[in-house]
C-alpha cells in the first residue's frame, strides 16, 4: 500500500503555494458550470473546454433544464471544441436527467450527500471515472476528496516518491491519510500540482533548472541537464 510522509507532502505544498501563490480553483463560476467542465475536460485540455462553456452561455444553455431541453445534435455543436463531443454530449444528458429523475434536478441536493454515497452515484453512471467523480465532489461539491490526475502521478514519479503507478485509489488513499482532510487544502494542493506539471514537470524536457521542487527532487537533483532529456 502506498503512504507518503505528511510533513514531506506538507514541504512540497507549501515550496509550490510560495512560489506560485494561490490558485483560485476551479475556474468556474457555478457548481453545475465546474460539473460541465469536469466532464468536457475528459481528454482535452482547459481552453478548449472554456470555448464550449462560452458557447454554453451564449445560447443560455447553463441550467439543467436547458441542457435537458436542448436537442442532442444542437449541443454537440455547442461543446465540440473539446473534442469527442459527441460522447460528451451524451454524458452531459445522461448526468442531468439523472439529476432530475433522482434529486428533482437539484444540484445541490445531490452534493450535499455523505461524500461515500455521492462518489458511489457520480461513479455508477457512465463516462463518469474517479478523477471526474473527485473532481466533481472536490470543486462543485467541496468535500475533501483528493483528485489524483496524470501532472500528480508524473511529479511523484520525479520526486522519487513512487515507483512506477499504484494505482489512482492508492494515491488518492495515500494523500488523504496523509494530510488533514480539508477541502480546501486538497482543492490548493491539487491545483498547485497542476501548475507545476503544466509549467515545469511537463511530460517531455523538465523544466529543472526553474521548479520550485528542483531541491528536494530526485530528478531535479540529477547532474543531467534535465531541459535537455
Amino acid at each position: 500500500m502506498t503512504a507518503f510522509p505528511k510533513q514531506r507532502l506538507l514541504d512540497i505544498f507549501q515550496r509550490l503555494l510560495e512560489h506560485f501563490g494561490p490558485q483560485q480553483w476551479w475556474p468556474a463560476d457555478t457548481p453545475l458550470e465546474m460539473v460541465i467542465g469536469a466532464i468536457l475536460t475528459q481528454n482535452t485540455n482547459w481552453i478548449n473546454v472554456e470555448k464550449a462553456l462560452a458557447n454554453l452561455r451564449r445560447a443560455n444553455a447553463l441550467s439543467v433544464a436547458a441542457l435537458d431541453n436542448l436537442d442532442e445534435a444542437s449541443l454537440q455543436g455547442l461543446i465540440r471544441s473539446s473534442g469527442f463531443f459527441r460522447q460528451k454530449a451524451a454524458r452531459l444528458k445522461q448526468f442531468v436527467r439523472h439529476l432530475r429523475r433522482v434529486h428533482q434536478g437539484d444540484l445541490d441536493l445531490m452534493l450535499a450527500q455523505e461524500m461515500a454515497r455521492l462518489r458511489n452515484e457520480l461513479l455508477s453512471l457512465k463516462g463518469i471515472g474517479p478523477e471526474t467523480a473527485d473532481s466533481i465532489i472536490l470543486y462543485a461539491g467541496r468535500q475533501p476528496t483528493f483528485v489524483i490526475d496524470a501532472y500528480t502521478v508524473r511529479l511523484l514519479q520525479r520526486l522519487g516518491l513512487i515507483d512506477g503507478d499504484p494505482g489512482y485509489e492508492s494515491l488518492r488513499s495515500a494523500f488523504m491519510q496523509a494530510l488533514p482532510n480539508d477541502d480546501r487544502l486538497f482543492n490548493e494542493f491539487h491545483a498547485l500540482i497542476v501548475r507545476t506539471g503544466k509549467g515545469y514537470c511537463t511530460r517531455q524536457s523538465p523544466g529543472c533548472s526553474g521548479c520550485p521542487l528542483r531541491s528536494i527532487c530526485a530528478t531535479g537533483r540529477k547532474p543531467i541537464s534535465n531541459e535537455n532529456q
